[in-house]
């Protein structure tokens, strides 16, 4: 609702009292083990606010072709202004019909309950099916996770993107298919910066922006249309996307894509080296059992064994503090006795 209303990305406190995704007891998104890294210095620095003229966004889709002998065929790709695709754009570019392009959409999802060990299999398909439809000509691969039922999970989409990306680096062909990703997980400005991080070329957050529609017509987004809110929504998630690059002195999204600037808490050293390869992880952590299991927690909320009257959804409280939503160091009972340690004088308290 802030992104599309006043197109920036809301501010939050500086301090995060949350525990980290690996210590927390609540299902946590993929995205959240991932810690952006930054320069103590950039030469030169970079306002993304005032050197906005020197600041790329960018994006091209299909075949790169060979840049050691670049010809007349190496131009033939799409360009985006942006890397946020509208379900409108996404549509568009499902139904293109030129005889350079030619596009594929891959299911990421998984069989519910079946672990890690089904998440691995899914992922082991996906791969598959990538270098089949490569072979065919495809240069344009669609990750979808549209078709989650009861019995389909999603593969967490930054699994997913980051996988393929390597899986493709590895058998060298990565610069013959661009990857889009159609997904509901994406929302915030750190989702998509980890997204282009580990290699995606382009994002359709479609979640977000059913969520912006319902908003509308709950009447919390007051005296605004749903291609204004939308449109506001991608603005705010451009800027953050610039704002974290230039951190780093990086000025195009092309520079970004793939660079993996990114520290990784608690996923262990086997699921990196398969799926975020190069990244650095200092503590080890998690396998895709958990990440598999988690998926499932969410996935088991949104198709519950015993059906419940009502559609309200779980707080989170993820930024604040909820009474049954994620765990802050500074609570209501925290507070409580340290005013009642205080007033009483009692140290051990």
């Amino acid at each position: 609702g802030p992104m599309a209303q006043n197109m920036l990305q809301p501010i939050g406190a500086m301090g995060n009292d949350a525990p980290l995704a690996v210590l927390s007891q609540k299902p946590q998104l993929l995205y959240n083990y991932f810690k952006q890294l930054f320069a103590q210095v950039t030469n030169p620095p970079i306002d993304p606010i005032r050197e906005e003229m020197v600041t790329s966004t960018e994006t091209i889709l299909g075949s790169q072709g060979n840049i050691l002998q670049p010809g007349p065929e190496s131009c033939r790709q799409i360009e985006l202004e942006t890397p946020v695709l509208s379900t409108e754009e996404l549509a568009a570019l499902r139904n293109l019909d030129l005889s350079d392009f030619k596009q594929e959409t891959l299911p990421i999802l998984f069989d519910a309950g079946s672990g890690g060990k089904g998440l691995k299999k899914a992922l082991d398909r996906l791969f598959n099916k990538a270098d089949k439809a490569i072979s065919e000509g495809v240069n344009i691969l669609i990750l979808s996770d549209r078709g989650v039922d009861k019995d389909k999970a999603p593969i967490p989409a930054l699994l997913a993107v980051s996988g393929l990306h390597h899986h493709l680096i590895r058998t060298g062909k990565r610069t013959e298919v661009g990857i889009v990703l159609e997904s509901g997980e994406p929302r915030e400005v750190h989702h998509f910066c980890t997204l282009l991080g580990f290699g995606v070329d382009a994002v359709n957050p479609y979640m977000a922006y059913e969520s912006l529609y319902d908003l509308i017509r709950q009447g919390l987004l007051e005296n605004m249309s749903y291609d204004r809110a939308v449109q506001g929504y991608n603005k705010a998630v451009v800027k953050g996307i610039v704002k974290v690059m230039s951190k780093m002195g990086i000025s195009t999204i092309k520079s970004y894509r793939g660079a993996q600037i990114f520290e990784v808490l608690g996923i262990s050293k086997e699921v990196i080296d398969t799926y975020f390869t190069w990244t650095t992880s200092r503590i080890g952590g998690i396998g895709l059992d958990i990440i598999a299991r988690e998926a499932e927690l969410r996935h088991a909320t949104a198709y519950p064994a015993i059906q419940v009257n009502g559609t309200v959804l779980e707080e989170g409280g993820q930024y604040k503090w909820r009474k049954n939503g994620e765990y802050h160091m500074y609570n209501p009972e925290t507070v409580h006795l340290l005013q009642f340690a205080s007033k009483s004088n009692n140290y051990d308290l």
